[in-house]
């Protein structure tokens, strides 16, 4: 993917191209070599040319070894604002999500999808402006157990009914191969069936586990990036996908909903 040259958030907000999405799952920053580096991370991030990111299994502990934290690290990436939404915290520090911007931020909150005796979920919940218009966007990361994943994807979607009509994308992983993703139905029902990227393992993608989601918008097209670095730097392909601003203006989505999206 070539990168294109970034612009201001000022003239994002009144630019009527396309604004790139992806989600990525860091594992840590630890890479299929087994080390630890979040530089390496940094640069496959740098390859991305996103707008928005959605970041899963990002680290805010200090290791051992003297290295800082991850969120330190990626949160003073040129050009991005930074979104927290940790899911574990303990004595060591932080484990969750992350959402990295170019677009300005309106409003955040976090969500809780945790489930009883099983690891703390969450997702970050954000407003962002496009051309003085609110984009919703949602990073989470689901959990393993089925019935875990489907009552989180029932939330999440409940959560998207809270605005209907509001157009928003949803960037995470949600652990689910099987064929036609059947605990993600729930909220399929609401966001509609994007096309998949395989992206798990990163150095032999056969798995669909990381997905871009959109309600009241055009559907994307999703795709993996899987650039010699990113098959390196941890065991998730980050995908990406591509919205035209106008889509997201008030008579875009008027337009969308005569068509079906929403």
């Amino acid at each position: 993917m070539k990168p294109r040259e970034y612009i201001s958030d000022t003239a994002v907000r009144t630019a009527s191209g396309p604004l790139r999405f992806a989600s990525y799952n860091i594992h840590r920053a630890v890479g299929n070599d087994r080390r630890r580096d979040p530089a390496r991370v940094a640069a496959v991030i740098n390859e991305l040319s996103a707008d928005v990111i959605g970041l899963q299994e990002v680290d805010w502990h200090h290791d051992s070894d003297g290295q800082g934290a991850q969120l330190e690290y990626l949160t003073h990436l040129p050009g991005y604002q930074a979104v927290a939404g940790p899911n574990i915290r303990n004595h060591r520090g932080h484990y969750g999500n992350l959402l990295l911007t170019r677009l300005p931020i309106q409003r955040t909150r976090q969500i809780d999808l945790s489930e009883v005796r099983r690891e703390p979920r969450g997702a970050i919940d954000a407003d962002l402006e496009v051309c003085g218009n609110s984009l919703r966007v949602i990073v989470t990361h689901l959990g393993l157990a089925a019935r875990e994943r489907r009552r989180q994807a029932t939330r999440l979607r409940d959560i998207v009914l809270e605005r209907p009509g509001q157009p928003g994308v949803l960037l995470g992983d949600f652990n689910d191969w099987r064929p036609g993703h059947p605990t993600l139905r729930p909220l399929l029902a609401v966001c509609g069936a994007t096309g998949r990227a395989a992206s798990f393992p990163s150095f032999w993608p056969v798995l669909a586990l990381d997905r871009i989601l959109a309600f009241a918008l055009p559907l994307p097209v999703v795709r993996a990036h899987g650039s010699p670095l990113a098959r390196l730097a941890s065991d998730h392909l980050p995908v990406t996908a591509e919205f035209e601003t106008r889509a997201i203006l008030p008579e875009a989505n008027t337009a969308a909903h005569s068509r079906g999206f929403l």
